[in-house]
């Protein structure tokens, strides 16, 4: 199977992979620190952060860069793309206490402040199945659209939630940017990859127009 997979939009095969995808990441993140600060009831984590997870990465079903393997999964937005703010909003009004919806928010808008300001490769989700960790499955995701990365010249993004994550995100060259810090929330790290630099002809391919960010057409 394909490590960065396709995915064909309103197919029986985009719903498969979605849930599949889903799935993956509901058990690979059930000891995260942040997300289960989010949800710590395990009823409340099992029947919500499926779709939170889907609504924070909802272009990687639609544009194409949804990452899958056996026990891995990556939600990769593409430079142009978003998440779902709308759908991201409607699922913590429903699915988080009042008296906590404040500083979910925050921790949100924290998140939004740190991403670079142009065009960008983000990765929001990324997990991989407890029983196939530290076999390199999260790394092999990484790696194809960090190479997308440096033949167009663009960054990529994401947050680490973990001093584990953060070890593996630096050694791909990855920096840490600041720190999110709300309330009783463990912190978040924002970390950035500059592109790497190759030389005039991309490493043996046409060299990359101004604007050109790699993003799927």
């Amino acid at each position: 199977m394909n490590q960065f997979m396709p995915v064909v939009v309103a197919s029986e095969e985009t719903t498969y992979l979605r849930d599949r995808a889903l799935d993956v990441v509901l058990h690979a993140f059930a000891a995260d620190p942040p997300v289960r600060w989010l949800y710590p009831d395990d009823a409340a984590y099992a029947a919500h952060f499926p779709d939170f997870a889907a609504a924070l990465g909802a272009p990687a079903f639609t544009d194409g860069t949804l990452g899958i393997s056996e026990g891995a999964a990556a939600f990769w937005i593409a430079p142009g793309s978003e998440p779902d703010e709308h759908a991201l909003g409607e699922i913590l009004l429903g699915s988080v206490p009042g008296h906590r919806h404040n500083d979910a928010f925050e921790v949100l808008e924290g998140m939004g402040a740190h991403h670079p300001p142009e065009p960008h490769w983000y990765l929001p989700v990324i997990g991989t199945l407890p029983e196939h960790q530290g076999r390199g499955l999260g790394t092999a995701l990484i790696t194809p659209v960090l190479d997308i990365c440096d033949r167009h010249g663009v960054p990529a993004y994401l947050e680490a939630t973990t001093d584990r994550n953060r070890t593996l995100y630096a050694r791909l060259g990855f920096r840490a940017t600041g720190s999110i810090c709300v309330a009783d929330c463990p912190p978040i790290t924002p970390m950035i990859r500059d592109p790497q630099h190759r030389d005039d002809t991309g490493a043996g391919g046409t060299r990359p127009r101004p604007g050109d960010t790699g993003r799927p057409s």
